[in-house]
């Protein structure tokens, strides 16, 4: 993975929140994603939701798998704490760095084939445990780091790349969450900035799991068959001395638009995907009317953003399992490791 450092350079009068920092100094390196990746519009979300939640950047804890969306912890806070599991891993690492160091701020970075295809055991089980973390799906149908090849949350009659049509059923997360008993969920697109900001805010003070799932096209991958300026009709039409390939400049898509209102958002290949923003007055404390909600939006051929449901009193992962009060990193030697002697106490409560 290549890292490119930003130039620093700050405006003399740009704004600093109560720590003194600028929106700069939550940055991290050049992104090396395809211009106009709705990924970037994400990192920008977050780098937002640091700087005006007033976070300090060595009490945030990184955290992603595998994909194109494992390369967006590099884009934001420098200064934080990082690490980059293998596939589909990164939700145990939460899990166990969470239970070691219960003091930082956990986000997680996945994506839809890291988290609903090979990772979709690990993810399970720390919506169960209710680990205390904000976790990120950007979520765009396909394998965009091999070639676009579908991924578990492809919608039935999506068109690939070359030219394929997607036969299998969609697994919905926002529905897998809520069903698994998350304490917090959420749904956004990557070009409405004004939502998914405070969206990541509430996930980043929410105490237990917080899952967003947020819509971010792929602007590599979303070419069509039949144009005689697509990859596979030039690819089947030309002798390849060198393999080579090259995706075109795009513009970022952003979209507006009201509490309660339906809004259509043309993607780059001409495709349109309806966003519902929930109204004022939704519930988002009834699982079951979510539930019927998102039931009735998807038959309408809609997709639900928002926050969709959100359950304050439920115990997270170090309640439930009856931890410490203090990080385990702080605590002595002696304490950690008692003896022999201690053990042989403790034992006699199972003899």
């Amino acid at each position: 993975m290549t890292y490119i450092a930003k130039p620093v350079a700050r405006h003399p009068r740009m704004k600093v929140n109560a720590l003194g920092l600028t929106p700069r100094d939550y940055e991290g390196t050049m992104s090396t994603l395809c211009a106009g990746c709705g990924h970037d519009s994400v990192t920008s979300a977050l780098i937002q939701a640091f700087y005006e939640l007033d976070i300090e950047p060595h009490r945030v804890a990184k955290l992603s798998g595998i994909g194109c969306s494992s390369k967006t912890p590099a884009y934001f806070i420098r200064e934080a704490h990082g690490f980059n599991s293998v596939h589909g891993r990164m939700p145990s690492i939460a899990a166990g760095a969470n239970a070691a160091n219960q003091d930082l701020l956990y986000v997680g970075i996945s994506g839809d084939g890291d988290s609903l295809s090979i990772g979709l055991g690990q993810l399970c089980h720390a919506i169960r445990r209710n680990v205390n973390m904000l976790y990120v799906l950007e979520n765009n149908g396909v394998y965009g780091l091999t070639k676009g090849q579908f991924s578990a949350s492809a919608d039935v009659g999506t068109r690939s790349k070359g030219g394929e049509i997607n036969r299998h059923g969609p697994i919905d997360p926002v529905n897998l969450a809520l069903s698994l008993g998350a304490t917090f969920v959420a749904r956004s697109f990557s070009g409405d900035k004004r939502q998914l900001v405070p969206i990541l805010k509430a996930g980043m003070r929410h105490k237990g799991f917080a899952f967003v799932d947020v819509i971010s096209p792929c602007v590599t991958f979303n070419d069509h068959k039949g144009s005689t300026k697509s990859y596979a009709h030039t690819r089947a039409h030309m002798h390849e001395v060198v393999e080579t390939d090259f995706v075109p400049l795009r513009r970022e898509i952003t979209a507006e638009y009201g509490e309660g209102a339906t809004r259509s958002v043309t993607m780059h290949d001409g495709s349109a995907v309806r966003f519902n923003k929930v109204d004022a007055d939704y519930d988002p404390t009834d699982r079951g009317a979510v539930l019927e909600h998102l039931r009735q939006v998807r038959n309408r051929g809609e997709v639900a953003t928002g926050l969709l449901y959100l359950e304050e009193t439920g115990e997270d992962m170090h309640a439930f399992e009856n931890t410490v009060e203090g990080p385990l990193v702080d605590l002595p030697y002696d304490v950690l490791c008692p003896g022999s002697a201690a053990l042989a106490e403790l034992q006699k409560e199972w003899w």
